[in-house]
């Protein structure tokens, strides 16, 4: 599970740009965003490096993500 989507709205990015800047379609972005699909390990390292944060900032184990959603 990522966390793409928080630290995009965090920092007031929009997901158009990610897609731009990482040379991948909007759908695909999206995608990661929304946890329906993972990006490689290259991917989560390159959008970590545009978004400047670390990698683990990136990243939450499920049982997390279900707490930040309110599950």
């Amino acid at each position: 599970m990522n966390r793409i989507k928080k630290i995009l709205n965090e920092k007031g990015i929009k997901q158009t740009w990610l897609a731009e800047k990482l040379g991948k379609s909007f759908k695909i972005v999206n995608a990661y965003a929304c946890n329906r699909k993972q990006p490689s390990v290259e991917t989560l390292y390159e959008i970590a490096r545009l978004l400047q944060v670390s990698v683990k900032d990136l990243l939450t184990e499920e049982n997390n993500l279900e707490n930040e959603n309110g599950n």
